[in-house]
């Protein structure tokens, strides 16, 4: 071994030497090392192997032996037998020593990518499992439904809060991790705020929408750990496999949530075989395990289960065989003296070495592994034994005995019959007889020819021929099993624990002629060996778990292979192959330690199933389910449930109970990870023959403490088929119950179940209550069943069933025989709705000579819709509808016809003011309608929806049902086959036969002989919104297509071109034979010039359901009855006669109408036509009073109105997705009531182009501009002064391409400028939706022109006009010419508030607005403003002439653009302007004053006001004193002239200080002397106290 190695060695140095050095060790030095432990705790289910097996586990290549390339290590169990289990399947016994695994690995560190993708996996499955909650709660009504939704909503809202690992600082994560992290992060936050504002509608699809999404952001393409396998191994090769994500058992140092939902938990594994191999059916294992994944430096403390101690043996065998009576090595021929188990590989036993980190802890000790040596058929009660007896021709020809006298089916050697005995525990009934039941002659004997170098013949022959040479014959007998005291599986646990008995001591196996070895020693035996152990115990604690350090072969040099590990795993595969050794698989030992778990002590437990029923198991076939059983199948037990007779939905209401199971492990892992009950259906069919038809897998309820126990309560589990297929469903339970000592004290479980019939029943408490039912079924006709001759229906609910006769002519007539149209049915039918079986409603076809094939079905699973009061006095009996003319409706017909439809043409010939389009715009406010003042009494209404999906329609199915045909159980694409039209009442069933029966809920109604019935069939197509787009413009060219029966309806050429919502306008009338073309099928296809045409989308209307509802849909109700008019009645009947047959349909008496009171007495109530007008209409058109109450009344029982219906467009290519919608009516008149009604015109608005056309107009709008005021000044001239250049742009809103532009009136220094302009613009016009239409091509190449639809809008703009920069923008002017404001006469009552169309303060003043196309022409001022600082503003105004005139009256009055030619109506002249250029040369005083003037007068005029200001100031000053002082003294003067004055006071001074008195005299004064003063009379005293030297007046 050690040369071995020091040879690898060199080979591995030179190699790397060659390469050049040891680079690779690069690429692996951020690695870690994982440690990976499994821990098999059972394998049941499984095929009888009849080589031992075992199990590999692998990680990567880590484990695999088949790779040389990597280092030995413990990764597969010891060799087992396979034990059979008593009924059908085998076992691995491992009972209480359980074999565990562990593998070491090197893998880059990915746990922050591992720690992310668990928490997500978290989130998703605790909503999936809300979810599936959700789903199994049928009822609608449910009030824990609610709760469930608020659990789900909460614990969704809980999860996705939780943050996610965060990749931006993580230095190993790259940018996808960063991108992945942000996208998954940005999902939780928005599915959280969802849960947050969900509201309980459409539960089920909103959650199945989260579910979808987070699955979406679940796949990591950056795994970085490869799946864990186990597989399966026996003869050395791989049968089957369990494929386990490594994230799933991960361990995580951040918490449980991080790790995988696995880690460390008993999980339970399906073994599957490889593709293409193994049997149909057949299951290879069914595996219970425990396993970790994680850091080798985090598994310090690993323990995976609560209970169990972890042993560690080395493990080899010494063979010895007979030769000459003595036993020895001599004979042993090519099988080592010391061998593994299979004796292929040499083991010395002085070759052993322990690895590192464990040592010896005892020596050597034999030991014999029992589970080898148990009989494969210890749990049987019966075996059968064989012998072949042969005999070969001698050299005479004569029979003899063979060389190998007695061998088995396969030639193999064997013990004489004579000498086989019969083992301890069995008896023998009968000896050996031979078998004569196969292809043998009389002595059942069969001939062949040996073939070299077996000798054996490949063909056997019962007949015998010279040149045979050799024959044999088959030896049987039975041999029995005794009945112990002990069970099956007590003698094989008892065997196993038996210690070495009496003559064992050596602890030899003796095997006979190849056969299984045994402890007993026979006279035959040749070959013997016997099992050496010796335990390993690990050295002291180093951090990690001991179990991760036994890696390598125990013979080998550890640490030479530990240093170079890498180095070998590392090759280039094609140097490995170069240089490998070739002898190296050879030599390679396989003396590898075992692990083992052991358990001391185990639990036995109880277990209780309880099976009801299975439903939903037949789906294509006629003939029910034959011989029903149930196998339930728990770890190593199983049991069946008694046989049934054949049924479709069998019911067993048994319990299985399994006692004193075995289980070696803790209890709280049993609870926490129970094994899964699996529950398989079979059937048996005459012959005894058992097939399998499914299995359902679930965990049981686990119950430690008896004192919590609640039985626990059915529920359907699906029945999964191969591949995964589902069919069927079986309502079943199960708990597991742990025996411990108070079990025995208190009342046994098992007591509580009742025994009956040789069987335990269920409990009561969980059985289902049954009740006696009638199924009361409507069976109307069959419908699109296409390959159908002469089919019937068959009825099954449960065991009962129920046919109805073939329909014979089923071509011409699809419904059936009127004695076959009500079928009642009698079951059994559990209370409680969850335990309800389907009702299953199958389509049988009848062949030629008694053939019958069900060529669809459907199951009706919710049933509480159909149930219903029988003995109910308000129950109103489904009726047909009067489809049939009546004799005395002949002569009114006539009249109808003759008068009514001509008057009606002849009103149709003038113009109306308003057409349907105006009915569908006032009720969707598309557009600004015309104000109509009858517009209340002709409204229809729009549904946003199909008219099937009207709530208060029920669907149109309120007389009977449609019910699609599958082939199969129905699937998200299974093909529909056909239809069912039917109904069904459920409704309580006496049990006592004498109490009286409940009455009929259907009828036989003779109007079924109206059927088939043919119809004249009106397709009303208004227009189509939100199509997808098929064109590379992102648009297309949709066009109608109908199809009714064989009947196909449209052109191609009447595509409407470059839309996505066009407009169609459309009607079709078709003419069909109701039910037998009843699918109206509407498709819209995109129009391509040279490729096939796109399907956009189709819809499909029932037309027959329309026919029959209750509901009138065949034809919507008007709001009036009006005669004439363009809203004319369109029905066949008046509202009278409507009227009267729906009386007669809801059983009640006709109406009753009085001419004289204008009233009816209808349903007992008396109803008067002033109730509802209280004043006559004066509605242009309105019929007789007698009608209209008639029409009123009809509008009150719920009828359908006109209307008009959105339908969804599907496609098959894109399934489910909407494709658009279109809205759409139709119109259905049955022609045995008579001629239909006059059409309705829906053909889309046009611009009239001639007389007789009136839709619309083609108008030439003439605008007149004459001048402007106030407009903004923008520019300066040389003067600082501001001025502008004035023009004006016009036109029309969608026509830019025609805007027009007056001529420049430059320096306008005022803001007014004059044009005499006129601007002619030509437009079609509709004025019933006041919008302009205009075609044009969007494209040179555009083969057809697109019609866009704009407002008639007149926009005038002010610009000031620059030479080196762009011009500026004044303001603008938009007026509506349908509804514009009235001008101002005069500039300055032109405001800006004339263009609010809701005035603010004053509120009364509300500026008139009106239409131009009914004024015709208009003068006067209107305001331009424009947006400044996010307000609107005045910027100047503007004066114009409007006139509209048709094209008639342009070509009358001709007029010429601008002021050209023909420049009339009126003539304008051109203004006149002043020159402003020089002026200011010719007059500079003047301009300059009017400069001066025009800058600076607020200056001047202030300046003016303080200096007025300031004088008077100053005169109140200076007056003020003197004032004041003659106030004060007030004196009394009488004056005298002044010359006299004068004189005195000079004689008094005699100074000539005269000249200095009056020192400015005029010259011309002339002397006062003659003249005297007239002076104030009154005393005289004042003057002497003034002057007192005066002498008096007398003097």
């Amino acid at each position: 071994m050690q040369e071995w190695g020091r040879g690898w060695q060199q080979k591995q140095e030179g190699l790397i030497q060659w390469t050049g050095g040891p680079r690779k060790h690069l690429k692996h030095q951020n690695r870690q090392k994982y440690g990976l432990c499994v821990i098999f705790l059972s394998c049941t289910m499984m095929p009888n192997f009849k080589e031992l097996i075992h199990f590999e586990v692998s990680i990567g290549h880590y484990g695999n032996k088949m790779d040389l390339n990597y280092k030995p290590l413990v990764s597969s169990t010891p060799y087992s037998p396979v034990i059979y289990d008593g009924n059908i399947y085998h076992y691995v016994p491992w009972y209480n020593t359980k074999p565990v695994v562990a593998v070491t690995s090197n893998w880059e560190d990915v746990s922050f990518r591992m720690n992310c993708l668990n928490l997500l996996h978290f989130t998703r499955d605790r909503l999936k499992a809300n979810l599936d909650t959700l789903k199994s709660t049928r009822n609608p009504k449910d009030p824990a439904l609610l709760y469930q939704w608020e659990k789900l909503l909460r614990e969704l809202a809980e999860d996705c809060k939780r943050p996610l690992p965060c990749m931006t600082y993580q230095p190993k994560a790259t940018s996808l991790d960063r991108k992945r992290w942000q996208l998954r992060s940005l999902l939780l936050q928005e599915l959280a705020q969802k849960a947050k504002q969900a509201k309980p509608k459409d539960m089920v699809a909103t959650a199945e929408d989260w579910l979808y999404r987070l699955n979406t952001v679940l796949p990591e393409p950056q795994m970085g750990l490869p799946d864990v396998m186990i597989w399966l191994v026996a003869k050395e090769q791989r049968v089957a496999y369990a494929q386990v994500p490594a994230h799933s058992v991960l361990f995580s140092p951040a918490g449980a949530l991080h790790s995988g939902r696995l880690c460390g938990k008993i999980q339970t594994l399906f073994l599957q075989y490889p593709e293409g191999e193994g049997q149909k059916d057949v299951l290879p294992a069914h595996l219970r395990v425990c396993m970790w994944l994680g850091n080798v430096t985090d598994s310090k403390d690993l323990q995976l289960l609560r209970q169990g101690d972890t042993a560690v043996y080395a493990e080899m065998y010494e063979n010895q065989a007979k030769y000459k009576d003595q036993w020895g090595q001599q004979g042993l021929y090519h099988c080592p003296n010391f061998s593994d188990v299979m004796g292929n590989k040499t083991l010395p036993m002085t070759d052993f070495q322990p690895p590192l980190g464990w040592h010896w802890q005892d020596s050597w000790t034999v030991e014999p592994q029992r589970r080898l040596l148990l009989d494969i058929d210890i749990n049987k009660s019966q075996v059968l034994e064989e012998v072949y007896e042969n005999q070969g021709r001698d050299t005479r020809g004569a029979w003899g005995p063979a060389a190998i006298p007695n061998t088995d089916v396969n030639g193999q050697p064997m013990e004489a019959r004579e000498n086989v005995k019969c083992p301890q525990g069995w008896h023998f009934k009968k000896d050996w007889v031979v078998e004569l039941n196969h292809a043998v002659d009389s002595k059942g004997w069969e001939y062949g020819v040996g073939i070299p170098p077996s000798g054996l013949p490949q063909v056997w022959s019962p007949v015998e021929k010279t040149y045979h040479s050799c024959r044999r014959r088959r030896w049987a007998r039975v041999r029995f099993r005794n009945h112990g005291e002990l069970s099956h599986e007590q003698e094989t646990l008892s065997f196993l624990q038996l210690g070495l008995a009496k003559g064992e001591e050596e602890g030899w196996e003796y095997d006979t002629f190849g056969s299984k070895f045994h402890l007993n020693p026979q006279p035959q035996s040749r070959f013997r060996r016997r099992c050496w152990r010796r335990r390993l115990a690990p050295n002291k604690d180093k951090g990690i778990a001991p179990i991760f350090l036994l890696e390598g072969s125990l013979a080998m040099d550890l640490k030479y292979h530990a240093g170079k590990e890498e180095d070998s795993k590392t090759w280039p595969w094609g140097l490995d192959r170069q240089f490998r050794d070739p002898q190296r698989q050879d030599t390679r030992p396989p003396n590898l330690p075992f692990i083992y778990c052991t358990f001391n002590k185990p639990h036995y437990y109880q277990l209780f199933c309880y099976i009801y029923q299975a439903r939903n198991l037949v789906s294509n076939q006629i003939l029910t389910f034959q011989g029903p059983f149930i196998r339930v199948v728990f770890l190593n037990h199983s049991q069946c449930t008694q046989t049934l007779r054949s049924s479709a939905g069998p019911t067993w209401a048994q319990t299985l109970i399994f006692q004193h199971l075995l289980l070696y492990e803790n209890p709280q892992d049993t609870k926490e990870s129970p094994p899964l009950v699996v529950l398989e259906l079979w059937q048996r069919d005459f012959w005894g023959k058992e097939s399998l038809w499914g299995r359902s897998v679930w965990p049981p309820m686990v119950w430690l403490d008896l004192q919590d126990r609640i039985l626990p309560p059915m529920r359907w589990h699906p029945l999964v088929k191969e591949l995964g297929k589902e069919e069927g469903e079986i309502l079943a339970s199960c708990e597991l119950i742990l025996q411990t000592e108070k079990l025995g004290e208190k009342q046994l479980p098992i007591l509580s179940v009742p025994w009956k019939n040789g069987a335990y029943t269920l409990p009561k408490s969980i059985q289902p209550t049954i009740k006696r039912m009638a199924i009361e079924i409507l069976a109307w006709g069959l419908r699109n069943m296409k390959k159908a001759s002469s089919p019937q229906l068959l009825v099954e609910f449960g065991e009962e069933s129920l046919r109805t006769e073939p329909i014979r002519d089923f071509q011409t007539n699809p419904n059936f025989p009127e004695s076959e149209s009500v079928l009642v049915l009698t079951v059994l039918m559990p209370t409680e709705e969850a335990y309800a079986l389907p009702l299953v409603v199958k389509v049988v076809d009848n062949w030629a000579f008694g053939q019958q094939t069900v060529t669809g079905q459907a199951n009706i699973d919710f049933l509480q819709p159909y149930f219903c009061d029988p003995w109910a006095q308000d129950y109103m009996h489904p009726k047909l509808p009067t489809l049939s003319e009546k004799k005395h409706q002949d002569f009114l017909g006539y009249l109808y016809r003759k008068f009514w439809f001509k008057s009606s043409k002849a009103e149709d010939e003038y113009e109306h003011e308003v057409d349907w389009w105006s009915k569908l715009f006032w009720a969707t406010d598309e557009h600004k309608s015309l104000k109509y003042k009858y517009k209340d009494y002709h409204t229809l209404k729009v549904y946003e929806c199909e008219l099937e999906a009207v709530p208060a329609f029920q669907g149109l199915q309120d007389f009977c049902q449609t019910f699609k045909l599958y082939q199969e159980q129905p699937k998200l694409d299974s093909p529909v086959v056909g239809e069912f039209k039917g109904l069904f009442r459920i409704y309580p069933f006496p049990e006592n036969p004498e109490a009286p029966k409940p009455p009929l809920q259907f009828l036989v109604w003779p109007e079924r002989e109206d059927f088939p019935q043919p119809c004249l069939v009106r397709v009303y197509m208004v227009r189509a919104i939100n199509l997808q787009p098929q064109d590379y413009n992102g648009l297309c060219d949709p066009y109608v297509i109908l199809k009714l029966g064989k009947t196909e309806l449209g052109n191609r050429d009447m595509y409407q071109p470059n839309t996505l919502d066009p407009i169609f306008g459309m009607m079709f009338e078709l003419t069909c034979n109701i039910p037998l073309e009843k699918d109206l099928e509407i498709q819209l296809y995109d129009f391509d010039l040279f490729s096939p045409d796109d399907k956009i989308g189709t819809t499909v209307i029932d037309l027959e359901n329309r026919l029959l509802s209750g509901f009138g849909a065949h034809c919507g109700l008007s709001k009036s009855y009006c005669q004439s008019g363009p809203f004319r009645w369109r029905d066949q009947m008046p509202p009278s006669y409507l009227l009267e047959r729906y009386a007669k349909r809801k059983g009640l008496p006709p109406p009753l109408f009085s001419p004289e009171e204008d009233a009816v007495f209808y349903n007992g109530k008396k109803f008067k036509l002033q109730s509802f007008e209280p004043k006559t209409p004066t509605v242009h058109g309105l019929g007789p009073k007698k009608e209209r109450l008639a029409l009123y009344l009809l509008h009150t029982q719920g009828l359908v109105p006109e209307h008009v219906e959105t339908r969804t467009l599907y496609s098959h290519s894109q399934p489910g997705i909407d494709q658009g919608k279109v809205q759409m009516w139709v119109d259905i008149f049955p022609k045995k009531l008579g001629p239909p009604g006059p059409q309705v015109n829906i053909n889309p608005r046009k611009p009239k182009r001639k007389a007789s056309e009136h839709s619309g107009h083609r108008y030439e709008l003439r605008c007149i501009i004459w001048k402007t005021a106030n407009v903004d000044l923008v520019d300066d001239n040389l003067s600082r002064e501001k001025t502008s250049d004035i023009y004006i742009k016009g036109w029309l809103y969608g026509l830019e391409k025609d805007m027009q532009k007056t001529d420049i009136h430059y320096h306008s220094l005022t803001g007014e400028a004059d044009f005499n302009w006129r601007f002619i613009f030509t437009m079609d016009y509709l004025a019933a939706e006041r919008t302009c239409v205009q075609s044009q091509k969007d494209y040179i190449w555009s083969l057809d022109a697109t019609s866009m639809k704009f407002p008639a809008r007149l926009i005038i703009q002010v610009w000031d006009n620059d030479i080196f920069s762009p011009d500026d923008f004044l303001g603008v002017l938009e007026l509506d010419l349908s509804d514009m404001p009235l001008p101002a006469r005069h500039a300055k009552q032109c405001s800006i508030r004339m263009m609010d169309a809701d005035p603010k303060w004053p509120y009364f003043i509300q500026y008139k607005h009106f239409s131009l196309f009914k004024k015709k022409t208009v003068t006067g001022w209107w305001p331009c403003q424009v947006l400044d600082g996010g307000k609107w503003r005045l910027s100047g105004k503007v004066k114009m002439s409007l006139e509209i005139l048709s094209e008639k009256e342009a070509l009358i009055k001709p007029a010429g653009r601008g002021q050209s030619e023909p420049n009339q109506y009126p003539t304008l002249h051109p203004p006149l302007r002043t020159n402003t250029s020089f002026t200011w040369l010719r007059s500079p005083v003047q301009n300059f004053c009017y400069i001066f003037w025009k800058r600076y007068r607020f200056k001047l005029i202030a300046f003016m006001v303080i200096s007025i200001i300031a004088l008077m100031l100053f005169n109140f000053i200076y007056s003020a004193p003197h004032y004041l002082a003659m106030s004060w003294i007030k004196p009394q003067l009488q004056l005298y002239p002044p010359i006299k004055i004068f004189n005195i006071i000079n004689s008094l001074n005699t100074s000539n200080a005269s000249s200095s008195i009056l020192p400015t005299q005029d010259p011309n004064l002339k002397p006062t002397i003659d003249h005297e003063w007239k002076l104030h009379p009154g005393p005289t005293n004042h003057l002497s106290d003034i002057f007192p030297e005066l002498p008096a007046p007398g003097d």
